[in-house]
C-alpha cells in the first residue's frame, strides 16, 4: 500500500507570531471637530505658550551654562557636589517641569522613587516619544546615556551637560565596551553618583507591547527601580514612530493639554543566576512592568527597524522586515547581515506581489516548477501559520532550518530544538516520531530501531549531550 502524505508540521510555540505584529507604527485619524477646535484654540494657545517656553529657554541656559562651568565631561571624571549638584537637581529640576508645563504636559507620578543606593539605576519603559524626557526632570535630573554628538547641539547641549551622561560614541570602536564599564562603575559607586537612567528598550515603539530589553544596564547585577510611562488621552500626539506619523505634537498638541502618568515599581534585585545571566535579569525586570501595563511582551528589537528601513529601500511594504530578530537570531543563529541577505534574497520573489507576502503561485514561478502535491508540501513547510502565504519571517525559518543542512554543532541544536516540540530539553519517543514521520511525509513510519539505538541508557528520552 502506498503511504499516505502527510502536511501537518509540529511547530515550535517560541516561533509562533508575536502577539502585536509591528509594535512601530503609529496611526492617528483626527476628525473634523478636533481639527476646528485646533486651528480656534491654536489661534491663542499657540503664541502664548512660545513665549513663555521662550522665556523659560532664556532663563535655563545661563544656568546650565554656570552650572557646567569649568566641570569635565570626559576623563577624570567627578560626580556633582555643593552648590552644582543644588542647582542641578533644585534649580534645573525646577525650570524643566516649567517648560514641559508651558508645552501642555500636566503630569501625575504614582509610588515613590528610591535613593540610588537602594536602586542605582531607573528603567523607564515604553519608550514611544522624543517628550518622555520627561521622566529626567520628574526623577530630579539622573545620569543617562547619550550620544556625544548631543553635547554640541545649540542650547540643548549644556541642558545635557548637567545630567552628566555616560557618553557613547559611534566613531570609537571600544565605545559599546567602555559605556558598560561606566555604568557599571556609577551603579556601584556606593550612592556617589546618581541614579543612571535608562531606556532599555534602545527606541520608539507605539506602547502596544515592551520589546526586548537591552542588557546594559543590566550588566553590573545592581538592583533596578522600573519606571512606567503611560499617556492617557483620548488623542495619541505625542507618539514618533518609524512607520506612520512621526509625531502630530507640533501640530495639534499645542492646543491641547497632555496628561503623563508616570508610575515608579518597586526596586527588582537580581538573583545569582541573574547576576551572571544579565539577559535573565532584563527579561524578569521587563515582565514586571509588562504585568502592571497590561500589555504583552515580543522579541523585536531596534535590529528590526533597521530591517524595516532595508524592506522600504527594496520597495516592500515597510512591516515586511519585522522577524523579532532577537528570536529569530538567537534560535537560528543569524546575525543581522544573515538576515538583511535573506530579505534581499525575499524581495527577489516578492517584490511582485501585493502585501510583499509570497503566494503558492509565485513560490512555483520562482522555483520554475508546476504546482503539484510535492510543491504543495515544500510550500507548507515555509507556510508556518497556514494561510496560505509566506512572509518574510516564515522565509526566513524556512530557508535556514530546511534549506541549509551541514554537520555542525550549531546545525545540530537547532535540528534537536526543532524535535524537541514542547522545549523541556529532551526529545521522548512520540516527538521524535512526529516530526520524522512529518518530514519524510509518511505516516506509518517505523523509527522505534532507531530511537533506542540513538537512546543509548535506555531512559526513553534523547538529550543534546547524548
Amino acid at each position: 500500500m502506498t503511504p499516505r502524505r502527510v502536511f501537518a508540521l509540529p511547530r515550535q510555540q517560541s516561533l509562533f507570531l508575536p502577539a502585536v505584529l509591528n509594535p512601530f507604527v503609529q496611526e492617528v485619524n483626527l476628525a473634523k471637530a478636533d481639527i476646528i477646535k485646533c486651528v480656534f484654540r491654536g489661534v491663542f494657545l499657540v503664541p502664548i505658550r512660545a513665549i513663555f517656553l521662550t522665556l523659560v529657554l532664556m532663563v535655563t541656559w545661563p544656568v546650565a551654562a554656570i552650572t557646567t562651568f569649568m566641570h569635565p565631561l570626559k576623563g577624570a571624571v567627578a560626580p556633582m557636589t555643593g552648590w552644582r549638584r543644588f542647582m542641578c537637581r533644585r534649580v534645573m529640576a525646577f525650570l524643566g517641569r516649567s517648560y514641559y508645563f508651558f508645552m501642555g504636559f500636566r503630569v501625575v507620578v504614582k509610588g515613590q522613587q528610591v535613593s540610588s543606593t537602594e536602586a542605582p539605576i531607573l528603567a523607564v519603559a515604553p519608550h514611544s516619544t522624543f517628550f518622555d524626557g520627561i521622566v529626567c526632570i520628574v526623577a530630579g535630573l539622573p545620569s543617562t546615556v547619550s550620544r556625544t554628538e548631543n553635547l554640541a547641539t545649540p542650547i540643548f547641549g549644556r541642558f545635557v551637560r548637567c545630567l552628566q551622561p555616560v557618553l557613547v560614541s559611534r566613531k570609537d570602536p571600544d565605545s559599546r565596551k567602555n559605556t558598560i564599564m561606566e555604568i557599571d562603575s556609577r551603579a556601584k559607586s556606593g550612592g556617589r553618583w546618581p541614579q543612571i537612567l535608562v531606556f532599555p528598550e534602545g527606541t520608539c515603539t507605539n506602547r502596544s507591547c515592551l520589546i526586548t530589553f537591552k542588557q546594559g544596564a543590566f550588566v553590573p547585577g545592581v538592583p533596578v527601580q522600573p519606571v512606567i510611562m503611560r499617556y492617557p488621552n483620548r488623542l495619541d500626539t505625542v507618539t514618533w514612530t518609524w512607520q506612520g506619523f512621526i509625531s502630530l505634537y507640533f501640530l495639534v498638541s499645542p492646543c491641547f493639554d497632555l496628561s503623563t502618568l508616570l508610575q515608579f515599581l518597586p526596586p527588582v534585585t537580581p538573583t545569582g543566576e541573574e547576576k551572571k545571566r544579565p539577559v535573565l535579569f532584563a527579561r524578569r525586570v521587563r515582565n514586571v512592568m509588562a504585568q502592571a501595563l497590561g500589555v504583552p511582551v515580543t522579541d523585536h528589537t531596534y535590529e528590526d527597524c533597521r530591517l524595516m528601513i532595508s524592506a522600504g529601500e527594496l520597495t516592500l511594504p515597510m512591516e515586511a522586515g519585522l522577524v523579532e530578530f532577537t528570536k529569530i537570531s538567537q534560535k537560528l543563529d543569524l546575525k543581522w547581515d544573515n538576515v538583511k541577505k535573506e530579505l534581499e534574497g525575499f524581495a527577489a520573489v516578492a517584490c511582485s506581489c501585493k502585501g510583499g507576502r509570497i503566494t503558492i503561485q509565485e513560490f512555483a514561478r520562482f522555483l520554475k516548477l508546476p504546482i503539484s502535491p510535492a510543491l504543495q508540501e515544500l510550500f507548507a513547510l515555509f507556510d508556518r501559520d497556514g494561510d496560505g502565504t509566506i512572509d518574510f519571517r516564515e522565509y526566513v525559518i524556512g530557508v535556514t532550518i530546511l534549506c541549509r543542512p551541514a554537520n555542525t554543532e550549531e546545525v545540530l541544536r537547532i535540528a534537536f530544538q526543532l524535535f524537541d516540540t514542547d522545549e523541556d530539553q529532551r526529545i521522548t519517543h512520540e516527538e521524535f516520531s512526529s516530526m520524522l514521520r512529518s518530514a519524510l511525509g509518511v505516516c506509518d513510519l517505523n523509527v522505534s530501531k532507531l530511537f533506542k539505538e540513538i537512546d543509548t541508557d535506555s531512559s526513553e528520552f534523547i538529550t543534546f549531550c547524548k
